[in-house]
């Protein structure tokens, strides 16, 4: 449930497993900073090596999102792999790194490092190195139990949004579920019995930004492709059925959802119908070589 990055190579195929992931809807945008020695941490973000930057030591939790950051933008000798970040920061503690890399989110939630740099001791970054927006992992063999994941998450913002809060008096303290269909679930209770988005999340609310509920402003924040080069990733999306059967029948059919007042040609149009026809033709590029001409449309109604 916290600190999984959502990426486009973690769907197909995460590295450590072999398996491919669902996500639900983004709960948090976090990023990668460095804290540590107020001058290291400087040279850090700087990717200075040199002179008093020297002595640089950083430690990094494998297999993260953080750890392909910092092995592909220091040398070995300038960082070394921990097993947690509970790990990392006792190493820091002790001088065995004089930096740690890790989310702002668990340098805020660790109270040793958190208090370390109140003291000033240690600083945290003002530099955002990586961005990631973290999500909810589930299996992707049941997408039921994914959606019902999903769906508790939804009922959190939409409770912010309403400005519903935590209501023992509306929490049912017992369970007359006698059903096993997930249509009967009540996901409202999440937040009545222990609160909505804002309720929960435990952080400092001048730093939200993008985690600020969407009121219409249209933020638009692209999900991280992972590591491109992994070939077992691309080998498994290779090896899809359904894709396999769009090429070999050499083009593929993609639905637009239409107004149910609306007139004339979709493949002429603007808005939000011209941006679902070109996102249609996005994808038979990528899936043909560049031609975006291979797809036939399937016009939806919003009834």
């Amino acid at each position: 449930v916290h600190g999984d990055t959502h990426t486009v190579e973690r769907e197909i195929r995460e590295k450590s497993t072999g398996s491919g992931f669902a996500f639900s809807t983004l709960y948090t945008y976090d990023g990668m900073v460095f804290t540590g020695n107020q001058t290291l941490v400087r040279c850090a973000e700087e990717n200075k090596l040199y002179g008093e930057c020297a002595s640089l030591k950083i430690c990094v939790t494998r297999s993260t999102t953080h750890h392909k950051f910092v092995e592909a933008s220091f040398p070995p000798d300038y960082f070394t792999f921990v097993s947690s970040f509970e790990g990392g920061a006792d190493m820091l503690f002790n001088g065995t790194c004089n930096v740690i890399a890790a989310d702002k989110s668990q340098i805020r939630w660790s109270e040793l490092v958190h208090n370390a740099i109140r003291d000033g001791k240690y600083i945290r970054g003002e530099k955002t190195m990586t961005k990631e927006p973290l999500a909810m992992v589930t299996r992707n063999t049941d997408r039921e139990f994914s959606d019902i994941v999903n769906c508790v998450l939804q009922a959190l913002l939409f409770g912010q949004e309403q400005g519903l809060r935590k209501d023992l008096s509306l929490c049912p303290n017992h369970t007359d579920l006698t059903s096993h269909d997930a249509s009967t679930l009540v996901f409202m209770n999440a937040v009545y019995c222990v609160g909505n988005y804002m309720e929960i999340f435990d952080g400092d609310p001048n730093e939200w930004k993008m985690n600020q509920i969407n009121r219409g402003t249209g933020m638009l924040y692209s999900i991280p492709f992972g590591n491109v080069e992994n070939g077992a990733a691309a080998e498994t999306a290779a090896r899809s059925g359904m894709l396999e059967k769009i090429k070999s029948e050499r083009f593929f059919t993609c639905g637009v959802v239409i107004p149910d007042d609306f007139e004339g040609d979709i493949t002429r149009s603007d808005n939000l119908v011209g941006m679902s026809v070109d996102y249609c033709r996005t994808l038979s590029a990528a899936m043909f070589i560049g031609d975006s001409e291979r797809v036939h449309f399937l016009n939806f109604t919003n009834t």
